[in-house]
């Protein structure tokens, strides 16, 4: 052995290893293949046989460096080695005392350095007590760990429970326990023996705790499947023996029950082959599993499908006609196009040709007027809410790949009417999204087409379905957020705002009798004559159906109705109540919407028309100068149509200024203020140009009257001053 550097120092072969630690006192095998581990082995067997054997901190690493090697490792004594193919060495070592890793220098066939024995400190007069309780302690625990990992022999338990010194004991604990690299680094680095004591217990107890969860799951598991493989026997026995015996379980008789009620339904070859390979399917699997509660909604959604079942059309035109008069006051070009869609499919026999859409504002009867053709006709009627409808899977329907799939909402509307040929109405066809989900509008271009819908595809339902017979009619208050595509499948047909005597006839008519009804009154208790209802319409509406007026209708009914029991005491009283324009007031307070008067023949004054989402209003246009840069102002509730329109008055007065005896430079000092102060929503309308122009010419220079007239059917007057500077 030689010395080196100092009286402790060794310069031995160095064996790097990666997959164990080598303890001292323990006899261990490995093999080796790199040139210089082979060469450190041979060096070592042809000298004292002594060599340093030290963990690899990076395993990839094939020439390691010194950053490469632990600090701490074994010397240890090589016993043998074996040559094995291709080009290996199995060595057999014992490890002989713990030791540090000084210097590494590089052999031309080997891996030299210089170790520092360590040795293991005595114990001190206090420790033997603690020490024992730490042996007594370890060797309990590695009995249980041996006990419940069952990889440890039984004679090698009883071997370790024999040895006397500490030192031999712990480390032989510790090279027997399954557990990382690094944790017997750990211990291997331990030179006090009550520390390294209480890491191998701290270890083994944790390792326990592991192994009886362990325990626990695997037996969970394992009666779990004994339980499973226990029914599949005894039910794989039960149809045994009702096979021998002729009979039929519950779950047989009920597969047979679903064939039946397939080829009940008389479906194309095909798609009946889909359905009984999915009984097939359901027959073999568990009851109650995930997989069979899928295939079995599947079956109950198909055998709950119209293939076959439609309603008899009622093809009467002058009974159509009637029904939608009695339902309905005005309207008169929706009805007409209706009662044409009638005769022509009475003609045809055949409902090809664009799907109508009704366009017009909330509350003017594009629904109710939907329902009454399916009343005329004697279909089934449903309607599909699309307002903020993002999900294409809505309309085609979710893959049955998952629990909780449900098909789209077209075949969820057939099997609700039971009908193949009922009436669907889209309502807010125009109010539909797109994300990430897919767009819906897309997926309603196969729903909506003659020629595709034939055999609409519904991801859930998986084969084709005929949606042809089904008569799909769309509402939306707005064409402009109707994709295009969309679009050229429909007929717009527009449903457009009620007049003021149309309202008072619906309120009379309808909208009067159904409150009463509603609301538990007889049909003489109230009565409201027709100036009360022009003024309700005028003064608590703005609207261009009948909803708020319906609204207000049914405010008066709570009261009358409080009114009616209030003075009846314990039974109901009754009575007649009469509501004039004195009395509005008391029913439903202060007016809500003051309507100004029109004021003409005013300087800077002139009037027009603007559209809004209630129909239409009259607008006030007032224009002044003020001091300025020739800069135009606009104030008010002004869409983006109205102020290209003032912009586009703007600069056809700057063109004509000649002809409207303006001076120019008067402009280039003045601002224009414009304002536009009727209602508090957002107008826009081209008719507006011209009045925004006439009033916008007052500042002449003489005290001329200019008189202008638009293309509209009202003329504008107004008055100039010669001075425009002094205003």
């Amino acid at each position: 052995m030689e010395t080196n550097k100092s009286k402790n120092m060794l310069h031995l072969p160095v064996i790097p290893v990666r997959d164990r630690v080598v303890f001292p006192n323990i006899p261990t095998s490995f093999v080796v293949g790199r040139h210089r581990s082979i060469g450190a082995v041979e060096k070592a067997l042809s000298g004292n046989r002594m060599a340093f054997v030290v963990h690899q901190r990076r395993i990839r690493v094939e020439e390691p460096l010194r950053e490469d090697l632990y600090e701490f490792g074994t010397l240890v004594e090589v016993l043998d080695s074996v040559r094995m193919p291709p080009e290996l060495l199995r060595v057999r070592v014992l490890g002989r005392q713990r030791a540090r890793l000084v210097d590494l220098s590089f052999a031309e066939d080997s891996l030299m350095g210089d170790i520092q024995p360590i040795q293991t400190p005595p114990l001190i007069k206090e420790e033997p007590g603690e020490i024992e309780a730490l042996k007594r302690l370890a060797l309990r625990q590695f009995g249980q760990y041996a006990q419940r990992t069952g990889r440890i022999p039984p004679d090698q338990n009883a071997n370790i429970s024999k040895i006397e010194s500490l030192d031999h004991l712990a480390d032989s604990i510790a090279d027997s326990l399954n557990i990382g690299i690094q944790d017997k680094q750990d211990i291997l680095e331990i030179v006090s023996l009550p520390a390294r004591l209480s890491r191998i217990i701290e270890i083994l107890n944790s390792e326990i705790e592991i192994l009886n969860l362990e325990r626990k799951i695997q037996t969970r598991v394992d009666r779990q499947v004994q339980k499973n493989q226990r029914e599949y026997f005894l039910n794989e026995q039960l149809r045994a023996i009702q096979k021998e015996l002729k009979k039929k379980d519950e779950h047989t008789s009920e597969m047979d029950e679903l064939r039946e009620n397939i080829k009940v339904l008389r479906l194309k070859p095909e798609n009946e082959e889909i359905f009984l390979k999915e009984v097939d399917r359901l027959e073999k699997m568990m009851p109650f599993s995930p997989e069979a509660t899928v295939i079995r909604g599947y079956l109950d959604l198909v055998l709950g499908l119209p293939w076959g079942s439609r309603t008899k059309d009622r093809l009467d035109v002058g009974e159509a006609r009637g029904i939608l008069e009695y339902d309905h006051f005005g309207l008169e070009k929706p009805k007409d196009r209706l009662l044409e869609y009638l005769a022509v499919l009475k003609l045809t026999q055949s409902l090809e040709g664009p799907v109508l859409c009704f366009v017009g504002p909330p509350g003017t009867g594009k629904t109710s007027l939907t329902k009454s053709l399916a009343r005329a006709l004697g279909r089934k009627f449903f309607r599909i809410s699309l307002g903020g409808l993002r999900d294409e899977a809505e309309i085609r329907g979710h893959r049955r790949t998952y629990i909780g799939a449900m098909p789209g909402k077209i075949i969820q509307a057939l099997k609700k009417t039971k009908s193949k040929n009922p009436i669907i109405l889209l309502d807010e066809i125009d109010k539909m999204g797109s994300d990430w989900r897919g767009d819906p509008s897309s997926a309603l271009l196969e729903v909506l087409d003659p020629e595709q819908n034939k055999s609409f595809l519904d991801h859930y339902l998986d084969v084709g379905f005929d949606l042809s017979e089904v008569i799909f009619i769309a509402t939306a208050n707005s064409i402009y957020n109707i994709p295009s595509t969309l679009l050229d499948r429909l007929e717009i047909i527009h449903f457009s705002a009620y007049t003021t005597d149309e309202k008072v006839a619906i309120a009379q008519k309808f909208l009067l009798p159904k409150a009463l009804k509603e609301h538990g009154l007889a049909a003489d208790a109230l009565s409201i004559s027709e100036d009360t209802l022009r003024k309700i319409i005028h003064n608590y509406t703005q609207e261009a159906g009948v909803r708020a007026l319906q609204r207000k209708i049914a405010q008066i009914c709570r009261k009358v109705a409080v009114e009616t029991v209030k003075e009846g005491g314990g039974s109901i009283k009754r009575r007649v109540v009469k509501i004039g324009l004195n009395d509005l007031a008391d029913y439903l307070g202060p007016p809500e919407f003051v309507r100004e008067k029109i004021t003409v023949n005013a300087v800077g004054i002139a009037t027009g028309l603007a559209w809004t989402e209630h129909g239409g209003e009259t607008l006030t246009i007032e224009v002044s100068l003020v001091p300025g840069e020739g800069k135009i102002l606009l104030t008010g509730k002004l869409g983006s149509v109205m102020q290209e329109s003032a912009q586009a008055a703007f600069s056809l007065v700057k063109s004509k200024l000649a002809n409207f005896g303006i001076n120019e430079k008067i402009l280039r000092r003045k601002d224009l203020h414009i304002h536009i102060p009727e209602g508090a929503v957002p107008k826009d309308g081209p008719s507006a140009g011209i009045a925004i122009t006439s009033a916008r010419v007052w500042p002449a220079a003489d005290y001329t009257r200019v008189t202008l007239e638009s293309a509209t059917p009202v003329k504008y007057q107004f008055l100039s001053v010669k001075n425009p500077d002094r205003l």
